[in-house]
């Protein structure tokens, strides 16, 4: 059974996994065995996550370059292929989001959240492709959101954009399937993060909502999404395409979190 979800022998390239949950991703890819490859845009956060990768027991490559830029992806794809091997697993988790009413946001600002969060996993998914169609082999996986299922106050951009990375993920597995790439997602919940930890306190509105919302009750442990990514990153998973898997505790489940009545 082990080896069903044995990625010893893999390369897996990660993208904005210097620090959240993208580090979570990659940690359990790692920890799975698989030769980790970390893309990052800042020289400084790069080099703190690859200190936290080594004192966790991986040896993390890390490469910096911006996934909207076509020609710098392209360049950095064929470098990895040369100089770490066969990306055999891409995680496209690099992502923004701006929190502002639609009445109000500038068009430019719009168009950057689409462009990190749609475009560039076009852009990484397209030129990774390329080799693993090649080999007739490889895992895609796309980093989703609940907002590619449900809309919320001033996230128009990240929303659309969520949204859309749901359906290219359906649509790239519809393609290349018969190549033996499966192309699917995961859409996060509400997660315990550096980002979210000033409305992680007892009596905030947001946090109270969100412990109220999900049947689970609580929010999620990056952790929880370790045992996804490396299910669809596995041999475990070579039939399974064009799926978006949320782990989010029950939201989508449901329109309440139960009553503690018996």
């Amino acid at each position: 059974m082990g080896e069903l979800f044995d990625l010893a022998g893999k390369v897996a390239l990660v993208t904005g996994a210097t620090h959240g949950l993208g580090m979570a991703m990659a940690k359990a890819l790692g920890k799975a065995g698989a030769t980790l490859v970390v893309n990052g845009n800042t020289p400084e956060k790069m080099e703190r996550a690859l200190e936290n990768y080594k004192g966790a027991g991986i040896d993390a490559k890390g490469y910096l370059f911006d996934v909207t830029n076509e020609q710098q992806a392209k360049e950095h794809i064929d470098r990895i292929e040369q100089e770490v091997g066969p990306i055999a697993i891409l995680v496209n988790n690099a992502g923004m989001i701006k929190r502002v009413p639609a009445l109000v946001m500038e068009v430019d600002e719009f168009r950057k959240v689409v462009d990190v969060d749609l475009t560039g996993p076009f852009i990484m998914s397209k030129y990774v492709a390329k080799h693993m169609v090649e080999r007739r082999s490889g895992k895609i996986i796309n980093i989703c959101s609940m907002m590619s299922e449900l809309g919320r106050d001033t996230v128009s951009a990240y929303a659309a954009a969520k949204g859309g990375l749901k359906m290219l993920t359906r649509n790239l597995a519809t393609e290349w399937a018969k190549y033996n790439v499966q192309v699917n997602g995961i859409g996060p919940g509400y997660f315990a993060t550096d980002q979210t930890a000033p409305i992680r306190v007892d009596g905030h509105p947001f946090n109270d909502f969100i412990i109220n919302r999900t049947p689970a009750g609580r929010w999620g442990d990056p952790e929880d999404l370790g045992g996804t990514v490396v299910f669809l990153a596995s041999k475990a998973s070579d039939f399974i395409n064009g799926q978006i898997i949320y782990v989010d505790g029950g939201i989508l489940a449901t329109i309440g979190k139960p009553s503690n009545e018996n």
